[in-house]
C-alpha cells in the first residue's frame, strides 16, 4: 500500500535535476504525493509530478533536455553586456522563456493534462485529484500568488488556466527572464515573475505549522555548502551580475531564516548538495547554470537521490509529531529555543 505524503520542492534553477533524483528514492520506498507545491525550478517537477510522471521517466527526461534551449537569445545577447543592459531597459529581461513553456506544455499534454482543471479534478486521486500549487511574485502589486487560488483576480475559470503557463511565471528569474505579463479583470496589466522571489521554499502552502498533519509533509531543498566552511565567490563583478546577485542574495537569505526558526520544517527537509563532483573535479552549480554537461547533470540527479536516502533512514512521522506538534514539547522548546544559521552538517552531509 502506498505512504501517502505531500511534497514541496525548492526553487534553483538548472539545480531542479537534483529534485528528480530525490523524489525518485521516496517513490522506491512506496511514497505517493498526493498534494505537491513549488517555486521556480520546484514548480516544473512539482508540476510534472502532478500530472503522472513516474520518476523513471523524469530520468529519462532530465538526460534528454537540452537546457541551453530555455535561454533563449536574440541578436542583442552577442553584444555582450551592453546588449543585456538593453534587453533589461526595454523588455525587462535578457531571456524570452517562450521555448521553456512549449516545452513543458509538450510535456504535460503527453500525459492529456494540460489545465489546472485537469488535474485537481483527475479520477486518479480521486474526487479532488491532485493538489498543485506554485507560486509567483507580482511586481505590480508587490505580493506573492499562489496558483490556481489567486487565479481568479486573472480569469474566471482557473480550472482552464494553463499549467504551463503557470509555472512558467514562477520561473522567471528576475532580469535573467522577461517577466509575464498578466491582465486582471479590470485590464490592469500585473509583471509576474519568480515565484522565489518572495517565497522560494514554500513549506507553509501545505502545512500551517500549527495542526496535526494526518501525513507528512517533507521539503526538498538545496544546499551551497555541504561542508558548512566555504561560500561561492561571486567573482569579477559586472553590472549585470551585480543586480542578480542583490536578487538571489534576497531569495536566499528570506529562506534561510524562514526554515532556522518555523516549526520542524529544518527536520522534514531532505538537503540536496547543488556541488557536484566529477573526473573534473569538484563544481558549484548556480541557478542559471544551463550548460551543464551531462555528466554534471547526472551528478545533480544522484546528489539527490543520496540525499533522500539519508533522510529517509533516520525519519519517524510519529516521532516528528510528537516534538513537533505536541503543545507541550512546543513549550519547552520555545523557552529553550535560539536562533541560529540553519547547518545541514549535522544532517550527515560532508
Amino acid at each position: 500500500m502506498a505512504i501517502k505524503a505531500n511534497a514541496v520542492f525548492e526553487g534553483g534553477g538548472i539545480r531542479g535535476i537534483g529534485h528528480a533524483g530525490a523524489a525518485g528514492v521516496f517513490e522506491e520506498e512506496g511514497y505517493r504525493f498526493e498534494s505537491v507545491a513549488g517555486s521556480s525550478a520546484g514548480a516544473i517537477i512539482a508540476s510534472l509530478i502532478a500530472v503522472g510522471y513516474t520518476c523513471a521517466e523524469l530520468k529519462t527526461i532530465m538526460e534528454n533536455t537540452d537546457y541551453l534551449k530555455f535561454r533563449q537569445e536574440s541578436f542583442l545577447d552577442h553584444l555582450g553586456v551592453f546588449g543585456k543592459l538593453i534587453e533589461i531597459l526595454f523588455d525587462y529581461g535578457i531571456y524570452s522563456a517562450d521555448y521553456f513553456e512549449n516545452w513543458l506544455h509538450a510535456l504535460l499534454q503527453r500525459k492529456g493534462k494540460t489545465t489546472f482543471g485537469d488535474i485537481w479534478r483527475s479520477p486518479q486521486l480521486g474526487d479532488d485529484g491532485c493538489r498543485l500549487h506554485v507560486t509567483a511574485s507580482d511586481l505590480t502589486d508587490k505580493k506573492l500568488l499562489v496558483f490556481p487560488e489567486d487565479l481568479r483576480a486573472f480569469c474566471d475559470d482557473p480550472n482552464s488556466f494553463s499549467i504551463a503557463k503557470a509555472v512558467r511565471m514562477s520561473m522567471s528569474i528576475p532580469l535573467f527572464y522577461e517577466p509575464v505579463k498578466l491582465k486582471d479583470k479590470h485590464g490592469k496589466v500585473h509583471y509576474i515573475v519568480d515565484g522565489g522571489l518572495l517565497s522560494n521554499y514554500p513549506m507553509w502552502i501545505l502545512d500551517d505549522g500549527k495542526s496535526n498533519p494526518e501525513r507528512p509533509v517533507f521539503g526538498f531543498k538545496f544546499v551551497d555548502d555541504p561542508g558548512g566552511k566555504e561560500h561561492k565567490d561571486a567573482g569579477k563583478m559586472n553590472v549585470f551580475s551585480y543586480l542578480t546577485s542583490i536578487v538571489s542574495t534576497a531569495v536566499d537569505s528570506l529562506d534561510q531564516r524562514y526554515i532556522s526558526t518555523s516549526r520542524g520544517d529544518y527536520q522534514r527537509t531532505v538537503a540536496i548538495p547543488a556541488t557536484i563532483e566529477t573526473e573534473g573535479g569538484k563544481k558549484l552549480l548556480s541557478a542559471t547554470d544551463f550548460d551543464v554537461t551531462r555528466e554534471e547533470s547526472a551528478a545533480l540527479y544522484q546528489n539527490g537521490r543520496e540525499a533522500a536516502q539519508r533522510f529517509l533512514a533516520g525519519w519517524d512521522f510519529q516521532r516528528w509529531k510528537a516534538v513537533y506538534r505536541n503543545p507541550a514539547a512546543a513549550m519547552a522548546r520555545v523557552r529553550g529555543q535560539r536562533r541560529e544559521p540553519l547547518d545541514f552538517t549535522q544532517r550527515g552531509i560532508s
